[in-house]
């Protein structure tokens, strides 16, 4: 038997794949599904900061008038929302073994914080902070956006003591110091990347449109890159995001140093039965090249671990154009 379990934040994970935040864990009948079907972990739909606010200002603005009553909308509609997700976290605590990661999409270090510590009241095993902010101010230098981050990290720690995942961007200058700068702080595990929005133009229509949502199989290579980069040096644990579409994938980010992957678009695109198959990929890789355990394989191909290390830097990208362009002539 081959053992595909996985440390990942302190958590025992029973092999490398967590199902990521999205509509696909939004209840307690799809996270059981998504359990039965192999998932080592989930994180549960996050509940946004900037959706509670928002709404409470809409709500003033169309029926809100004065500042007493705007605070009562503005606390309900928090509880509310708050209300909910911790009943779902409770739920599904009671109704899978899998660890239930809870996720918190924020912005600001301010306003919300506090929920922090309902959620790991409510038994959640841990806690993964969706940081999406996109650096479009052409006001704000680089180390102004490094600082929010930096403040929201230490505002939820002082609210709990579960272990702490940071999902980011790579919307960053200097994104191998950002990522290790991020790891020494009080969290225990790194997801890259985030998947932003992203806007299109429809030219019939001449109007912004959403962009698709979902990744490919080509944007594997994003993570893959800065984990084989950094998975040496961090502090804290990495896990890949983007990309990940089959078993295959998962062994790759594994070689390079990940701890564990979270997968979303593939579910869509395949159905919740594809981890199933993934799991399968994965192990019948391993025999073929006799490996027993995911242990044995984690990190073997960081950039630490192989024997020319700029192969993950820009002479790989000088070696292919030059052998193409040798090619072509």
């Amino acid at each position: 038997m081959h053992d595909l379990s996985t440390r990942y934040m302190g958590l025992t994970l029973k092999n490398p794949i967590i199902v990521g935040s999205s509509g696909l864990t939004r209840s307690v009948e799809d996270i059981k599904l998504l359990e039965k079907e192999g998932a080592a972990a989930v994180v549960l739909k996050s509940i946004f900061e900037e959706q509670i606010l928002m709404e409470s200002k809409e709500m003033q603005s169309s029926h809100a008038t004065h500042a007493e009553e705007y605070d009562y909308i503005y606390n309900y509609t928090r509880q509310h929302d708050l209300g909910d997700y911790i009943k779902l976290i409770k739920n599904a605590k009671a109704a899978v073994s899998i660890p239930v990661i809870a996720s918190i999409n924020c912005i600001s270090s301010s306003g919300w914080t506090e929920f922090a510590e309902k959620i790991h009241q409510a038994g959640a095993d841990a806690l993964e902070l969706n940081m999406f902010i996109i650096p479009a101010d052409h006001t704000q230098r680089g180390e102004d956006i490094e600082q929010i981050y930096f403040d929201i990290i230490n505002e939820v720690r002082k609210h709990t003591s579960i272990p702490i995942a940071v999902k980011i961007s790579y919307f960053f200058s200097g994104l191998a110091n950002t990522i290790y700068n991020l790891s020494v702080r009080k969290i225990n595990g790194l997801v890259l990347f985030n998947r932003f929005y992203k806007p299109d133009i429809d030219l019939e229509r001449i109007m912004v449109v959403p962009s698709d949502v979902y990744s490919t199989p080509g944007d594997e290579t994003l993570p893959l890159q800065w984990i084989a980069l950094l998975s040496d040096h961090a502090k804290c644990d990495l896990a890949a995001s983007t990309g990940i579409h089959d078993g295959y994938a998962v062994i790759k980010n594994i070689l390079a140093g990940a701890k564990a992957v979270e997968i979303a678009s593939a579910i869509y695109k395949n159905g919740p039965g594809h981890i199933g198959i993934m799991l399968k990929q994965i192990t019948s890789w391993m025999e073929k090249h006799n490996f027993a355990t995911i242990r044995e394989i984690t990190g073997k191909l960081s950039q630490k671990n192989i024997e020319n290390p700029v192969l993950y830097e820009r002479s790989q990208f000088m070696k292919y154009f030059s052998s193409a362009t040798s090619s072509a002539e």
